[in-house]
Protein backbone atom coordinates (compact mmCIF):
# COMPACT_ATOMS: atom_id res chain seq x y z
CA UNK A 1 0.00 0.00 0.00
CA UNK A 2 1.35 3.70 -0.89
CA UNK A 3 0.54 6.40 1.61
CA UNK A 4 1.24 10.11 0.26
CA UNK A 5 3.65 12.08 2.67
CA UNK A 6 4.22 15.53 2.69
CA UNK A 7 7.85 16.88 2.73
CA UNK A 8 9.70 19.76 3.94
CA UNK A 9 13.05 21.22 4.28
CA UNK A 10 13.72 22.57 7.52
CA UNK A 11 17.32 24.19 9.07
CA UNK A 12 17.83 20.84 10.53
CA UNK A 13 16.95 18.43 7.59
CA UNK A 14 13.86 17.33 6.64
CA UNK A 15 10.32 16.95 8.04
CA UNK A 16 7.61 14.48 6.73
CA UNK A 17 4.45 13.47 7.93
CA UNK A 18 1.74 11.43 6.14
CA UNK A 19 -1.28 13.56 5.95
CA UNK A 20 -4.17 10.86 5.92
CA UNK A 21 -2.81 9.22 9.59
CA UNK A 22 -3.12 12.17 12.00
CA UNK A 23 0.18 12.84 14.03
CA UNK A 24 1.72 10.77 12.12
CA UNK A 25 5.25 12.39 11.42
CA UNK A 26 8.88 12.48 11.36
CA UNK A 27 12.21 13.58 10.21
CA UNK A 28 15.65 13.04 9.44
CA UNK A 29 18.73 15.03 8.03
CA UNK A 30 18.20 14.02 4.57
CA UNK A 31 15.47 13.41 2.35
CA UNK A 32 16.27 9.72 2.51
CA UNK A 33 16.47 9.12 5.67
CA UNK A 34 13.43 11.48 6.65
CA UNK A 35 11.53 9.14 4.05
CA UNK A 36 13.15 5.87 6.06
CA UNK A 37 12.20 7.51 9.21
CA UNK A 38 8.21 7.69 7.90
CA UNK A 39 8.48 4.49 6.84
CA UNK A 40 9.09 3.25 10.06
CA UNK A 41 6.24 5.86 11.77
CA UNK A 42 3.63 4.65 9.23
CA UNK A 43 4.19 1.20 9.93
CA UNK A 44 4.03 1.49 13.93
CA UNK A 45 1.54 3.80 13.47
CA UNK A 46 -1.23 0.98 11.77
CA UNK A 47 0.30 -1.43 14.59
CA UNK A 48 -1.36 0.27 17.45
CA UNK A 49 -4.69 1.52 15.10
CA UNK A 50 -4.89 -2.47 14.83
CA UNK A 51 -4.42 -3.25 18.61
CA UNK A 52 -6.82 -0.86 19.51
CA UNK A 53 -9.55 -1.98 16.96
CA UNK A 54 -8.94 -5.48 18.46
CA UNK A 55 -8.57 -8.41 16.41
CA UNK A 56 -12.18 -9.45 16.62
CA UNK A 57 -13.42 -6.08 14.47
CA UNK A 58 -10.63 -5.75 12.34
CA UNK A 59 -11.09 -5.94 8.43
CA UNK A 60 -8.99 -4.47 5.46
CA UNK A 61 -9.63 -3.01 2.67
CA UNK A 62 -7.78 -2.52 -0.45
CA UNK A 63 -8.19 0.42 -2.54
CA UNK A 64 -6.63 -0.02 -6.27
CA UNK A 65 -4.98 2.72 -7.68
Amino acid sequence: MKYPVALVRTEQGYSVSCPGLPGCWSQGATEEQALANIRDAIREYLDVAKQLAGVRNLREVEIPA
